[in-house]
């Protein structure tokens, strides 16, 4: 008997796979925001759900914020077209919010085995609640995924966002539970010279390996 053969799993700083999908905002290529977006592209189990109802609302509450940083929201599931826009407008009627970002139908889960979101330990027929952070380079920088049963913070997805910008700018690191217009981290030096350069460079200095800085 031959071996199953498996697909790679998606890996940090790599190129995030290409895809070309039919949404509830017409056809996209993923490849077409390089060089002008980033991309948060994040999977929910199943449309007319009360988790992902609520997530949908979170993520369209923010929509705004995700567009001051040049952020591109795209969702996904296994269900069809129709579904999607029956259940977006039954969010709107419901709780009188337009979501304003394209939902991909992924009823041949192409895109969805291509990132890994079919998990069969939690579901054969659904995606797990995946999120995926492409930087505008079209590389993967961020992924986290969330079982069923639990609803993501959208707030941590923006927080973590500005991080990965952050980083991008200024070259620095973002410490435990920072939030923007906090002090960052800056990078531990790698020499004696920069240890003593480092002491002279007036950061919030705790010891030789620990630095703080405002930007």
């Amino acid at each position: 008997m031959e071996a199953t053969q498996q697909r790679p799993l998606v890996r940090l700083n790599e190129p995030a796979p290409d895809f070309e999908a039919n949404t509830t905002q017409g056809p996209i290529k993923l490849s077409d925001f390089k060089g002008k977006k980033w991309v948060v592209l994040f999977s929910h189990p199943a449309d007319f759900t009360p988790v992902c109802t609520t997530e949908f609302i979170g993520f369209s509450n923010l929509h705004d914020e995700f567009v001051k940083r040049s952020v591109q929201l795209i969702g996904l599931s296994i269900d069809s077209i129709y579904a999607h826009l029956g259940w977006l407008q039954n969010i709107e009627q419901n709780f009188n919010v337009k979501v304003p970002f394209p939902v991909i139908a992924d009823l041949d889960m192409k895109v969805a085995s291509l990132y890994g979101m079919i998990h069969p330990g939690a579901s054969s027929t659904a995606t797990v609640r995946a999120v995926f952070i492409i930087d505008d380079k079209g590389m993967l920088r961020a992924m986290v995924y969330y079982p069923l049963t639990t609803g993501r913070n959208m707030d941590e997805i923006l927080r973590v966002v500005d991080a990965l910008q952050l980083n991008d700018k200024h070259g620095v690191a973002t410490p435990a539970n920072w939030k923007r217009g906090e002090k960052v981290i800056v990078p531990p030096p790698t020499s004696v010279a920069q240890v003593e350069e480092r002491k002279k460079a007036g950061y919030e200095m705790t010891d030789w390996y620990f630095s703080k800085k405002s930007l």
